[in-house]
């Protein structure tokens, strides 16, 4: 099953036919306040509104996807916990330090949105697409044998990243919070339609130029442990998100202009766009630099 947010936040199920069927109505029992209530609702009583929504998915002609706004199926989690590396970039390398830091919800974007990138002086503005998961139940210190019934689905991420910032130039919060530097899209697919999300692949296209093509078959640390990890040091809550890092062998710069096409087989793609008022530029294509220092560590990497 398909779950996205529409036009006015809105949540609908993608159905067998492609139209997008609207499903808002049956959350409003549950008193949402705002927009930000609906998918935890959904999430939450997800195994009692499911034999309806499929009835609706199955049974009735939606809004064509052409005729609608997409938006983040992700509107404001409580939290966006983002892996540091956690992937081998090609490499049979140790598992490096299992490390993570916060994303503030404020960054988050979704398709057809624009990415603006900030005055500060970064030394150059990287994307990253990542498979992200959401979760689909209160989550505390979860066992890794139970930690995959603790996620309701996934969706793609693309975690924009400022680099030079801060004391030591490591893009961490400050380089990554940003407004705008959390694209999520389309949707979010139940886990029951991602039967191994490790049979994945995660592309990047800038400006009709493809950038990321790389397997979450080279993830380093499998979703399980990331999740009871995490679980043991923040309590996970319906609709958080945890995304689980990328190959940096295809990073490359995001200037003034650039079209970011990103897709995940399995799940879907979706669209951002690049604004910069100063005009910067960087070479374009693949950043071998940082790619090449990234591969060659044996712990945990200089860019995040």
């Amino acid at each position: 099953m398909r779950i996205a947010a529409f036009d006015d936040h809105k949540l609908g199920v993608v159905g067998a036919d492609g139209t997008l069927v609207d499903i808002t109505d049956l959350l409003q029992q549950y008193e949402p306040l705002g927009p930000e209530d609906l998918l935890p609702d959904l999430i939450t009583h997800f195994g009692e509104l499911k034999p309806e929504i499929e009835r609706r998915a199955g049974a009735r002609a939606g809004l064509p996807l052409d005729r609608v706004r997409l938006r983040s199926p992700v509107t404001r989690p409580t939290k966006i916990v983002c892996l540091i590396g956690n992937y081998r970039e090609g490499t049979d390398r140790p598992p490096q330090i299992l490390d993570f830091f916060f994303k503030s919800p404020e960054a988050i974007i979704g398709p057809g949105d624009t990415v603006v990138l900030p005055p500060h002086p970064a030394t150059i503005f990287h994307h990253e697409a990542e498979l992200a998961v959401v979760i689909g139940r209160e989550a505390k210190s979860v066992a890794e044998a139970d930690a995959m019934d603790a996620i309701f689905g996934y969706t793609i991420f693309n975690d924009i990243s400022a680099r030079g910032l801060g004391r030591s130039g490591i893009s961490s919060f400050l380089g990554k919070s940003f407004d705008t530097f959390a694209a999520f899209g389309p949707w979010i697919v139940t886990k029951d339609e991602i039967p191994d999300p490790y049979a994945l692949q995660v592309t990047v296209d800038v400006s009709g130029e493809r950038r990321q093509d790389y397997p979450t078959s080279d993830m380093e640390r499998p979703i399980h442990e990331l999740v009871a990890y995490i679980s043991s040091v923040s309590t996970l809550h319906p609709g958080d998100v945890i995304c689980c890092g990328t190959n940096h062998q295809g990073l490359g710069a995001l200037q003034d202009g650039d079209v970011v096409v990103t897709s995940i087989s399995g799940i879907g793609s979706f669209t951002f766009y690049v604004r910069d008022e100063l005009r910067r530029e960087w070479p374009r294509g693949i950043d071998r630099e940082t790619a090449q220092r990234v591969r060659a560590v044996g712990q945990r990497p200089a860019a995040q």
